[in-house]
């Protein structure tokens, strides 16, 4: 989700100092080249991953399977520090973009075929766009972030104070 939200303003992937934090914070692996142009494919990414995580069921299937064969995905498993084996569906040499749609698309799958796509949906901030993947027990998380909710629980304080 940080990757889709970071497009929200402020926009929070405006640099390769930035998309390097990204990149440690989400565990990416591999080849990074820290170019403008790593970085503006990463940031073209966000409109396609959002567009994914936001669709219906039967539309992100199309979408997951046009992802990896376009990465001419070919999953396999792997073991490299800090994690125990685990699957990868395109080489650790892969462009950073390539192996960011792939991995998204593979972690998809698992939500497409548990029939979890209701655990998507967009922060009800009415100021934010925002991405909320929802894996509360009760299904109850509203809000991208914890700035969001906050924001929201101090308007709904000062209303009723007011009232």
């Amino acid at each position: 989700m940080s990757l889709i939200n970071s497009a929200e303003e402020p926009d929070t992937l405006d640099t390769i100092a930035e998309l390097d934090a990204f990149l440690t914070e989400g565990g990416y692996a591999g080849r990074r080249d820290r170019t403008r142009a790593e970085l503006d494919a990463v940031r073209a990414l966000r409109p396609r991953l959002r567009e994914l995580l936001l669709s219906e069921r039967d539309d992100a299937v199309v979408l997951v399977n046009q992802m990896l064969s376009d990465a001419q995905a070919l999953p396999q498993l792997v073991r490299h520090e800090p994690f125990d084996w685990h699957i990868h569906a395109v080489s650790l040499d892969e462009p950073l973009a390539t192996r960011i749609i792939v991995e998204t698309a593979m972690a998809m799958i698992d939500v497409i075929r548990a029939d979890e796509m209701s655990r998507l949906s967009v922060c009800e901030d009415e100021n934010c766009n925002g991405v909320v993947l929802d894996l509360s027990r009760n299904r109850s998380r509203r809000y991208c972030s914890t700035t969001c909710g906050n924001r929201n629980a101090v308007a709904a304080y000062r209303a009723r104070q007011s009232d």
